[in-house]
């Protein structure tokens, strides 16, 4: 699996408030979320970003509360990965069970704002094509990768749970 695309750079401590405020949580309509996504922030993203597009940012990404609607709303702007420092371990679980695909890579998360980027998640490659600078990121594993291609833990334990389904009904 790869992406490649635009660096959107923000700093460390990136909150889920900030990623999409609470004024919107009252929909979970993914499109809905992703229209009001980092507009506190940088009110000129979700004009800006482009399908494939990766966010890059400092330590502690998506602290703050535990909803999910974070990680929903960066997924629906079309955001190919999330690349940062550190992430916060809730937004770290939220992500990989919507499968947002996040890398943890302090070097690559100083890349600047509007770099190019490409990533090879099976090796954790990240190459910047801006700065010819190439960064190592500690690839995830593949179980997780699963998740993530899948779409997410549900898309994944149901694909799993029809496998296991006609296998026993090939048994009798």
């Amino acid at each position: 699996m790869e992406a490649r695309g635009k660096a959107f750079r923000y700093g460390d401590n990136v909150d889920t408030d900030v990623i999409i405020p609470a004024r919107y949580l009252t929909t979970g309509d993914p499109e809905k979320l992703a229209a009001h996504c980092m507009e506190d922030i940088d009110a000129s993203f979700v004009t800006k970003v482009a399908k494939g597009d990766l966010i890059v940012a400092g330590s502690n990404f998506g602290c703050g509360s535990s909803r999910e609607h974070a990680p929903i709303a960066i997924k629906a702007t079309g955001v190919s990965c999330v690349i940062a420092a550190s992430f916060a371990r809730i937004f770290y679980r939220n992500a990989i069970n919507i499968g947002l695909p996040i890398l943890e890579c302090a070097e690559a998360a100083a890349a600047g704002h509007g770099d190019e980027l490409s990533i090879d998640f099976e090796t954790g490659e990240i190459r910047n094509h801006s700065s010819g600078a190439t960064y190592h990121a500690l690839p995830s594993p593949p179980f997780i990768m699963e998740i993530v291609k899948a779409g997410g833990l549900i898309p994944y334990a149901r694909a799993k749970a029809k496998v296991r389904a006609q296998g026993a009904a090939g048994k009798d």
